[in-house]
């Protein structure tokens, strides 16, 4: 068995990863979450063409964009997406659809009580409940501080 010490190791590590090139990611990013962020503006505009007020039309574009997020999640065209844009694909809404498709669809075949629906919340969940639990909190203290 080879002998290496740990900085050695570690040097040889560090020639064999690939080096990132930040810009062209950060290009990439802004250009595909952009397209994102306009696509739903476009059926912002759409929806408003219907009547409907704006808390409508906001709840309308947020559900028309997570199901479009499921859906190509689904067929997996957002997973592609995804490692090509990076960030630019996960931060508009659209990515956390693909946080709650994605689990669910890898743990399909355990079936859909111990796969999809045990595995759908694994990476939004936590999202989720620090998010509830902090707006309860700064709504509590907000209440407390008001009197």
């Amino acid at each position: 068995m080879n002998n290496i010490n740990k900085k050695d190791y570690e040097k040889y590590v560090n020639k064999k990863v690939p080096k990132p090139n930040y810009i062209k990611n950060c290009i990439w990013a802004f250009l595909v979450g952009g397209l994102i962020c306009t696509f739903g503006q476009l059926i912002t505009n759409t929806v408003k063409n219907y009547g409907l007020d704006e808390k409508s039309v906001s709840a309308a574009t947020a559900i028309i964009l997570v199901t479009l997020g499921a859906f190509f999640t689904g067929i997996g065209v957002y997973d592609k997406l995804g490692k090509r844009a990076g960030a630019g694909s996960i931060v508009p809404i659209t990515g956390f659809a693909n946080s709650i498709v994605s689990p669910a669809m890898e743990y399909k075949r355990e079936g859909f009580v111990f796969g999809v629906a045990a595995k759908m919340f694994s990476i939004a969940g936590p999202v989720l409940v620090y998010g509830y639990g902090s707006s309860i909190l700064v709504g509590i203290i907000y209440l407390l501080l008001k009197k």
